[in-house]
């Protein structure tokens, strides 16, 4: 009789056994884990503190953190051209709480220059959203006698080697603007590299350089207070923040063009529903009004795009600065 109860109360614990797990297979992961994200997330920013990068990265960072409901803390990791910051999102774990500020330099310029990079832009990032578009504008001391682009132009041709420019360092887009223009205007002038873009921009503001291709954002408040003059500016049609500076199309190198560009990339191999959920908040923050006319009002122009949309632009682009590269004639030194 003892036997024949144990019997049955082990069958009913089978029975009972099988329907937990049979419950089981319906409750959703997230049942037994917290949902992404339930940490703070870091946003490496590769670049040093005060540039544009920072007043981009920080509006991206405080949209995030009130979508996604985490702090999203900003760690500026400059050196190398993008590199260190680059390859330290590349090499962190693929869970969605390290994010890289992206540019042209780390998916593109980078890998043009570099003879050998610690990262793969192409098997070591995962895209996730484009950011936006900065416009550059080229500018000179105003205490300068040159007013306008042709001058330049003319004076350097009468003065080979007088001229200098500045830029945030060697190798990146700065530079690289800069190379391009000297040989499409057929000038002869000198390269001074700055250790980022502030030390740049004082150096114009100083008189110690003649001219540098600096972005809108950071050369707004300096053109605005009259301490430098805009000469031309980089994009394809006039700035709606400096509506009296030509291009440098209509000055007279109608095949000139650059816009620094800006996105959000992760280590490869983190999760497409982690990307997916990341990419949505970004979407939905770079489309509020109040973030669109504060970006607008720094030069920046937002530009959201999907994973896919901003994987194909940095292949044309990764294209179009080979061909920069070719033209500067800079050779891979590092």
């Amino acid at each position: 009789m003892e036997s024949s109860s144990a019997g049955i109360l082990v069958n009913i614990l089978l029975i009972v056994r099988v329907f937990l797990l049979g419950l089981i297979a319906f409750v959703p992961f997230n049942a037994f884990g917290q949902p992404y994200p339930n940490k703070p997330i870091r946003l490496i920013v590769p670049y040093v503190a005060g540039g544009a990068t920072d007043v981009l990265a920080r509006e991206v960072a405080l949209r995030l953190q009130s979508e996604l409901g985490q702090p999203v803390v900003l760690e500026n990791k400059p050196g190398a051209g993008g590199v260190l910051g680059a390859d330290l999102v590349s090499k962190s774990a693929p869970d969605g709480y390290t994010l890289l500020l992206s540019t042209q330099g780390i998916h593109v310029i980078n890998p043009t220059l570099f003879n050998s990079l610690p990262y793969d832009p192409v098997k070591d990032l995962a895209p996730v959203s484009f950011l936006g578009a900065i416009s550059s504008v080229l500018v000179v001391n105003s205490a300068s006698p040159i007013r306008s682009m042709t001058e330049l132009i003319s004076y350097a041709k009468a003065n080979p080697g007088k001229l200098n420019f500045a830029s945030s360092g060697n190798g990146l887009a700065p530079h690289l603007s800069g190379e391009v223009f000297r040989v499409m205007a057929g000038i002869d002038v000198v390269h001074i590299p700055y250790n980022g873009s502030p030390p740049a921009m004082l150096a114009v503001l100083n008189g110690d350089a003649s001219y540098m291709f600096q972005i809108l954002p950071t050369a707004l408040t300096y053109i605005k207070s009259g301490k430098i003059r805009a000469l031309a500016i980089t994009s394809p049609k006039r700035s709606i923040l400096l509506p009296d500076v030509p291009t440098v199309a209509e000055s007279g190198l109608p095949k000139f063009e650059w816009l620094a560009w800006f996105g959000i990339s992760v280590p490869a191999g983190t999760s497409k529903e982690i990307i997916a959920k990341l990419n949505t908040a970004i979407v939905k923050a770079l489309k509020n009004p109040e973030v669109e006319e504060r970006l607008l009002s720094q030069g920046i122009e937002p530009l959201a795009s999907s994973p896919e949309q901003f994987s194909e632009y940095i292949k044309a682009e990764t294209l179009r600065w080979n061909n920069f590269v070719k033209v500067s004639g800079f050779k891979k030194n590092f």
